[in-house]
């Protein structure tokens, strides 16, 4: 390989945070990344292109549909050992999402090549699909290259809920965790919450940075604004000078904005205390978009609360209500039912 991987962070020219790769084409292609998505986003891309060109060994100008294919298949051989294989799909080696995710990062890549027009790079070497030829006509592309299997996001039974929530050792850890329950809000929009964002008059909260940029203003429990007016008056060190409305609540980073990392570990140790085997912040917003379309909330409420820009993200909730399909089946049968005694 003519250059060498290696993944840096560093501060940049305007004292923001940045990631190289080692390659200059590769280091370009992750500030326009950088440029458009959030840091988590950034760092996936520059891993999947430090994974990719580890394994291809080769110049990314160099790189030909065959490596891709190659990669493919390496990246699918077992990790942990050839007997053992997931449930979800029966394989060994890395999920299908996983392989179809950096594959979509070199084929983002390769584009950027394509469109910058001095690289020598002129077609991507992902291949969108596999060709398939219909009966006595041509071939159409057809087949994908990784197929991911489609499962339900899991959701936290209500046991699991209240034992939860109950290991939780502060106002502020509650309040965090109700946003997410009761308003569906993600990890990055509880921590991304300014103290102007929230409305207590209106039980509302402003989110100024949803996923993709994209604004929304949404209702939550009053459950919620009492945790988090607590937290507030009781716990919030008044010293603090940053907006962000959860903050550090003890050591040397007193009053500063909670890190990710800090919620991980927040949920992780609530987790275990409350003998949980597997819970997670996505799993509480996936559980209230559940437990809304329940009580009988409209799939499109559900997507302007979610942040949802297509509807077909949101149907999923229709599969995890327990009541949803019974229900359509029920009236269904009895409508054939009646049909049939009609006839008699």
């Amino acid at each position: 390989m003519a250059f060498m991987l290696c993944l840096v962070r560093a501060r940049g020219v305007a004292g923001s945070e940045v990631i190289g790769v080692g390659h200059p084409l590769l280091d370009a292609y992750v500030e326009l990344v950088a440029a458009r998505a959030r840091w988590n986003t950034v760092l996936a891309t520059a891993f999947d292109l430090k994974v990719f060109f580890s394994v291809v060994d080769k110049d990314p100008v160099e790189v030909e549909p065959a490596d891709v294919l190659a990669f493919i298949k390496e990246q699918r051989q077992p990790r942990r050992g050839a007997k053992v294989a997931r449930i979800e799909d029966g394989e060994a080696g890395l999920s299908a999402r996983t392989i179809k995710r950096r594959l979509a990062t070199i084929a983002g890549l390769y584009e950027y090549l394509i469109i910058r027009g001095d690289t020598g790079v002129t077609r991507n070497p992902v291949p969108r699909g596999l060709a398939v030829r219909r009966p006595g006509g041509r071939a159409v592309r057809g087949v994908p290259l990784i197929r991911a299997p489609r499962t339900l996001p899991r959701v936290v039974d209500p046991d699991e809920v209240d034992a939860f929530i109950a290991a939780l050792r502060t106002r502020r850890d509650r309040a965090m965790v109700e946003a997410m329950l009761l308003g569906g809000l993600r990890r990055c929009e509880v921590l991304g919450l300014s103290l102007e964002d929230v409305r207590p008059g209106e039980h509302r909260l402003f989110i100024a940075d949803g996923k993709g940029g994209h604004q929304r203003i949404i209702p939550v429990s009053k459950r919620f604004f009492i945790t988090l007016a607590d937290y507030l008056e009781v716990e919030r060190p008044p010293t603090s000078s940053t907006s962000r409305v959860f903050v550090v609540l003890k050591g040397p980073r007193r009053g500063q904005p909670l890190s990710a990392a800090g919620l991980d570990e927040i949920i992780s140790g609530a987790r275990q205390r409350a003998g949980i085997e597997h819970l997670t912040c996505h799993q509480l917003r996936h559980t209230c978009f559940t437990r809304l379309r329940e009580a009988g909330m409209a799939l499109e409420a559900i997507q302007a609360q979610a942040g949802h820009r297509s509807i077909e993200s949101t149907r999923i909730y229709l599969h995890l209500a327990n009541d949803w399909l019974a229900g359509e089946y029920r009236r269904a049968t009895e409508a054939i039912d009646a049909q049939a005694i009609g006839e008699h």
